[in-house]
């Protein structure tokens, strides 16, 4: 009869080992299909953006691309960036678990509308998924 205890705790244990085994696999498979990576070798910049729930904003609720112009989106990104550094300066104002690190966007640097595109709408969907407000206007969707 010990023997049969003993056993059937090396069994339990085997299974709950295999299972949690997929459960981790499958956390990383949505880690990685939920990350936005952003970056040009170039010029030296990489912005990634690992918020789970940015990925199906974007696709879904997102203007299309080519919606806003160029010069559109790099106006806002700069002021969201510098209400953001503001932030990110004083944590003991603003969430720190919110503004976490400081974007460096230097307004002198083409990068393009795919990047002031993706930029714009991650601050979109930040603002109107935390409830936050980087501006003295209210987020176009």
């Amino acid at each position: 009869m010990k023997n049969l205890f003993y056993i059937f705790i090396i069994v339990v244990a085997i299974v709950s080992c295999n299972s949690s085994k997929k459960v981790a696999t499958t956390n990383n498979a949505v880690k990685s299909s939920d990350t936005i990576r952003i970056a040009n070798d170039s010029l030296e910049y990489e912005v990634i953006i690992i918020d789970p729930s940015f990925n199906t904003y974007l696709y879904s609720q997102a203007k299309p691309r080519n919606y806003y112009s160029e010069s559109f989106l790099e106006s806002r990104n700069q002021i969201y960036v510098a209400e953001w550094n503001r932030r990110v300066l004083q944590p003991f104002q603003f969430d720190s678990s919110l503004y976490e690190m400081q974007i460096n966007y230097d307004s002198n640097i083409h990068y393009g509308y795919e990047v002031n595109y993706l930029i714009y709408n991650y601050f979109i969907f930040f603002q109107t998924q935390y409830k936050q407000q980087l501006s003295g206007f209210l987020p176009r969707r």
